[in-house]
């Protein structure tokens, strides 16, 4: 008998949330110090979780929070990007 597939869970930042990797969107500080979203999952650096939510991402550019967890600063440019995925996922 197989066991089931183990689903892998990650926080979102901003509202604490344990949520499955498909419903989050990771945020990348790379090596070089540049902040990216990270489709694939797997990109190199430090990463940082953010629910597929219009909301919570407007929420994270307000507080400031992934600023706070890459340790670096965040261009709006990554906020607009990522609220433009959300809505095309919709």
């Amino acid at each position: 008998m197989q066991k089931p597939k183990k689903i892998p869970l990650r926080k979102c930042v901003v509202t604490g949330e344990r949520l499955e990797k498909k419903q989050l969107l990771r945020v990348v500080r790379t090596p070089e110090g540049v902040v990216i979203y990270d489709p694939t999952g797997k990109a190199n650096g430090r990463g940082a979780y953010v629910s597929k939510d219009t909301k919570v991402i407007e929420k994270a550019k307000k507080t400031n929070i992934l600023a706070r967890h890459l340790e670096v600063q965040i261009p709006d440019s990554l906020y607009e990007e990522l609220i433009r995925l959300v809505q095309n996922d919709k």
